[in-house]
């Protein structure tokens, strides 16, 4: 019998910086984890590289140009599968340099957009965005997040 192949759902975040602090979105009207502050962010289409998709994510969800040079690749997660859609691979980048102004250019999706420090992080953000941002003040780059930690978020919905 023909074993069944994993088929991760690959995803890319922005971290983008300015003057210390980090730009985050509260998430609205998407029906995935609504009212949690998040990144900008997306799926990786099919023959898109990570890095062109957050190129492509940062234009459409912020309305900025970013050049995939300035991008750095700083922390890698897995999540299983924890609900109707598959396995999950996120890769996050963080960059100080782009060109335009930040502006929410998805307000159907997007509620509030602000900058905060580390030290400022809202409590209400989601699972692997919390992670993703201990993992920038840690230096961890890969991070598997298990059922157990997707259960105890109340992620867990098979």
């Amino acid at each position: 019998m023909a074993k069944t192949r994993n088929k991760a759902i690959p995803a890319a975040y922005l971290f983008l910086e300015r003057d210390d602090k980090f730009l985050i979105a509260r998430r609205c009207n998407t029906g995935y984890q609504d009212g949690l502050y998040h990144v900008p962010a997306g799926h990786v289409e099919d023959q898109e590289l990570p890095s062109r998709a957050i190129v492509r994510e940062a234009k459409e969800e912020i309305g900025i140009d970013i050049d995939p040079a300035d991008l750095q690749l700083f922390h890698v997660s897995y999540r299983p599968r924890h609900d109707a859609t598959d396995n999950r691979v996120d890769f996050f980048f963080r960059t100080r340099i782009w060109k335009g102004d930040v502006v929410n250019a998805e307000p159907d999706k997007c509620d509030d957009l602000k900058w905060v420090s580390l030290d400022e992080l809202p409590r209400h953000m989601t699972l692997h965005i919390q992670e993703a941002f201990d993992a920038l003040k840690t230096g961890l780059l890969y991070k598997e997040i298990t059922i157990e930690d997707l259960k105890d978020d109340g992620l867990y919905s098979l």
